[in-house]
């Protein structure tokens, strides 16, 4: 059985908590949001530059810095919150509360987000109240609103689409684009949100969360996530449409065949799934959506 709080071993070395690091801050998902700044920077927003003027900017890197430092927090105020969760969800990679003091990752989150909102707003006003607008409400979902049904899955795609808007609110270019590629993110994200509380249903229920499939059940769950779905395919579908008939064929077909059948698989192993590994499965397909979507911003 699990104990009610793990207990850290103040002997342990330093070595495993240096390599469980990475893994605590989801340096694949900072990968990712690295990749959707440069690329909304760069071929979205100033496709007539040249990436590597777009990488060298001292405003655009500092802006990165800013968004990585913030989201890292991010994830480190929700391990803190979770250790209890995440030692019947994922015991395996539990870091707060076994290699890492709790009120160390406190301060880790308070640094990291102080540090965040300082050079964001060091850019301009927009930026630092958007940058500490993201800090609060990763705090408050930490906190609360992830128990509470819909609100954690709408907040969290809410700050997805904000990260692919910080480019523009930067640049004020005036671009449509972005703000479809943001909606998108939105849409997916939510998708992923509503699975994830699917796959970890046990260990919230044991914990006084009232995430959708536990309030409304896993069947109504999967049809909201569904609906969502469904509004991420009509808007890739018509995206896809357009630019086909005014003849940027490159694009239109990456979002065919490597956004939009993936979507339709997706929908189908969706009203499939039925056990735990097929919803880490469908979370799994999400992410590798939503870099396809990240990607496609190219040939943009």
């Amino acid at each position: 059985m699990f104990s009610a709080r793990p207990t850290p071993d103040p002997l342990a070395p330093a070595g495993p908590l240096l390599r469980a690091l990475p893994g605590l801050v989801r340096w694949p998902n900072l990968a990712i949001m690295l990749l959707s700044l440069v690329l909304v920077r760069g071929p979205l927003l100033q496709p007539g530059q040249p990436l590597w003027q777009t990488l060298l900017a001292p405003s655009f890197g500092l802006l990165v810095v800013a968004a990585l430092l913030v989201a890292a927090a991010g994830y480190i105020i929700n391990d803190y919150y979770d250790v209890k969760i995440d030692a019947i969800n994922r015991p395996d990679r539990l870091i707060v509360g076994r290699l890492l003091r709790r009120r160390h990752a406190m301060l880790a989150h308070l640094v990291l987000n102080g540090i965040g909102v300082i050079l964001a707003t060091a850019l301009s006003w927009r930026l630092g109240l958007v940058t500490l607008g993201a800090a609060l409400l990763l705090w408050g979902y930490s906190a609360r609103f992830k128990r509470v049904a819909l609100v954690g899955n709408v907040s969290i795609a809410t700050l997805t689409a904000a990260l692919v808007l910080l480019p523009e609110l930067q640049l004020l270019t005036g671009q449509k684009a972005v703000w479809l590629y943001a909606l998108a993110a939105f849409l997916l994200t939510v998708v992923r949100e509503i699975v994830k509380d699917i796959e970890d249903m046990r260990g919230d229920a044991q914990h006084d969360c009232h995430t959708l499939p536990l309030v409304w059940g896993v069947a109504r769950s999967k049809w909201v996530s569904g609906g969502f779905l469904a509004c991420l395919g009509v808007l890739v579908l018509g995206a896809t449409y357009q630019l086909l008939i005014v003849g940027r064929w490159a694009l239109g077909a990456w979002l065919l065949l490597l956004v939009l059948v993936p979507l339709a698989w997706l929908a189908r192993l969706l009203w499939r799934a039925d056990r735990r590994r097929h919803f880490r499965q469908l979370s799994t397909w999400c992410k590798g959506i939503m870099l396809a979507g990240v990607l496609s911003m190219l040939l943009a």
